[in-house]
């Protein structure tokens, strides 16, 4: 039976699977995209029965190839936190470990069904994830120093950060190139120290493009919410999702908007929930066409421009 390893392109799904096939390791076919190509089940062939594992990437959103799948007699094991749908397939062949509390991710729920065998890559997860409190907790547990926390911090931004774009052309590399750099590393504080070329890379281009985001402007900002705008630039998307987790961290009661420019001129927004009520960024981004997410971080894939001024005065009001 052929197997399949579906996976979200950002250091949660990324880290979620170097997990899996450490621990397990077979011969897949890896599926995977920019961190917002989530309806990934659907490249799963249906012709025949065969394995396929599906990670962090909503149920919800791939629902109907999933069905399919379970059809086809496939065997599905699904691991995810986001939105997953009313209910869950009734099917022999349906495995999955589902939570969507806003204090875990899928790299989380991984470690968990291994025992924490490799630890340190859902602390790395956890980071990229923006979950540092619940990060910092679990690297405090495994009496990491605190330099050890920070650069599993760090590798775990860059991680997620190679995820954003609106295409792969944008990515300094292919999620599946750089799961398969990175899944040689059972410790990726080994990886840190050995410093390959992937990971200097990805960090000088994240400390770059960063600086850029940073000094994007500001188009909107109340006492709940910032909401800052960027070009239609590859540096503009590829910071586009951690920029917002940035700004969140360093404004723990607003939530955080990014607004991109697209070449078509709509706009691909990220949301991020106040870090101190991590709720409801899901729930707004899911008022326009093609949003969506979990409760903490969200994004809408290509908001209208007649929508804008919408979404600005929900994102206003929203958290007030």
């Amino acid at each position: 039976m052929n197997a399949y390893d579906v996976f979200n392109g950002d250091a949660d799904g990324i880290c979620a699977l170097i997990q899996l096939r450490l621990a397990e390791p077979i011969v897949t076919t890896l599926i995977t995209g920019v961190k917002r190509d989530i309806a990934l089940a659907r490249q799963v062939p249906t012709i025949e029965p065969v394995k396929a594992t599906i990670l962090d990437v909503s149920l919800d959103k791939n629902r109907e190839a999933v069905d399919a799948l379970l059809a086809a007699g496939s065997a599905v094991f699904y691991v995810d936190h986001h939105f997953p749908g009313e209910l869950l397939p009734d099917a022999p062949n349906f495995t999955a470990l589902i939570d969507t509390q806003p204090t875990t991710c899928t790299s989380l729920l991984i470690d968990k069904h291994l025992n924490g065998q490799f630890h340190n890559w859902a602390i790395a997860a956890a980071f990229g994830d923006n979950l540092n409190a619940v990060a910092e907790d679990l690297a405090n547990a495994a009496g990491l120093s605190s330099k050890q926390a920070k650069s599993l911090k760090s590798l775990g931004v860059c991680i997620n950060y190679n995820g954003y774009g609106a295409t792969v052309d944008d990515l300094h590399f292919h999620p599946a190139d750089l799961y398969r750099e990175f899944v040689k590393f059972e410790d990726p504080l080994e990886l840190i120290t050995s410093q390959p070329p992937a990971w200097e890379k990805l960090r000088k281009g994240y400390e770059a493009d960063m600086a850029s985001g940073l000094a994007a402007p500001v188009i909107a900002e109340n006492a709940s919410s910032t909401v800052v705008k960027l070009p239609d630039e590859p540096w503009a998307r590829r910071v586009s999702g951690v920029l917002g987790n940035e700004l969140a961290n360093r404004n723990p009661d607003k939530a955080c908007g990014i607004i991109t420019e697209s070449a078509n001129g709509s706009y691909l927004v990220s949301i991020r929930a106040p870090l101190n009520n991590r709720t409801g960024a899901d729930e707004l981004a899911r008022q326009f066409p093609t949003g969506g997410g979990r409760k903490a971080a969200a994004g809408i894939n290509e908001l209208p421009a007649e929508q804008l001024e919408a979404f600005l005065d929900v994102m206003a009001n929203f958290w007030n």
